[in-house]
């Protein structure tokens, strides 16, 4: 489990806090989808529990050990996908050979198969991708780690549109029901068919922390015309097919999306969760 408890954190040579009494609890086995508003610290967090920052008070923990120690038991079982990132210009295969020992599950069989559906092989020159072509091998790489927790910051940024699709089966074909998922992103519908429980943040509180399945049981999600039956409407913006509105579902009626959007949009604008 992921402990954040009591966290307050600022960059040096800053006075604005980034995170203030902040508390947090992730279960394991579950894949996160972590959203907020720019500058509310989604990146920050990942960085925090992965311990490459340091909390200025609280305590950040994965497993009992905190993660600001940097552990070699905490580290081997914790990979970070950043937003940026630079790559040797080296083979794959090679990268591969340096790099995988440090994790002790590391998968060839994950790799491989996520590097085919890709379309990309081990004898790619990582100097000569391009970057985009570098982040499915970066993500090739960090689901074949196999650890316990996975960390995505904005994993879909520079793919294009087939690319995001190639993404959505790659993680959804080689993730394990062991593991710990949170992605952090801005481009939702990337990613909400990945999700299994959204947690959107600001940057004191929890705004939301609900499973899609509770979700579903709280509310609707519906395209409706102007004017027809708006009295249960919670949340409702325009668009050129009608009007998309967020409403409670006091019928218990079995709904099976969430447009995340809209909830993020909803939540934003003051709707209580």
């Amino acid at each position: 489990m992921i402990e954040i408890s009591n966290l307050a954190f600022n960059y040096s040579g800053s006075k604005h806090l980034v995170f203030k009494d902040f508390n947090l609890n992730l279960a394991e086995g579950k894949v996160y989808g972590l959203l907020g508003k720019n500058g509310t610290g989604k990146s920050t967090l990942l960085y925090l529990i992965c311990g490459l920052l340091r909390p200025k008070s609280g305590h950040v923990a994965c497993d009992n050990v905190e993660s600001r120690l940097r552990r070699p038991e905490m580290l081997r079982d914790i990979f970070l996908l950043s937003e940026e990132f630079s790559m040797p210009a080296i083979s794959l295969r090679r990268y591969v050979e340096i790099n995988a020992s440090f994790y002790p599950n590391f998968s060839h069989e994950i790799l491989e198969k996520s590097l085919k559906d890709f379309d990309l092989d081990m004898n790619v020159n990582l100097g000569q991708l391009s970057m985009g072509q570098k982040k499915k091998a970066y993500i090739s790489f960090a689901l074949a780690t196999r650890t316990k927790y996975l960390l995505m910051d904005e994993p879909t940024n520079g793919l294009d549109i087939p690319s995001k699709s190639q993404f959505r089966k790659v993680v959804a074909s080689g993730i394990g029901e062991e593991q710990t998922i949170i992605i952090s992103t801005h481009q939702v519908h990337d990613v909400e068919m990945l999700i299994e429980h959204v947690v959107m943040i600001n940057n004191t509180s929890v705004m939301v922390n609900h499973s899609l399945e509770e979700l579903c049981e709280k509310f609707r999600f519906e395209l409706r015309q102007p004017g027809i039956n708006a009295e249960d409407v919670l949340y409702a913006e325009p668009s050129l097919q009608g009007n998309w509105v967020v409403c409670r579902n006091n019928d218990a009626e079995d709904t099976t999306t969430v447009n995340l959007e809209l909830l993020f949009n909803a939540v934003n604008s003051g709707l209580k969760i």
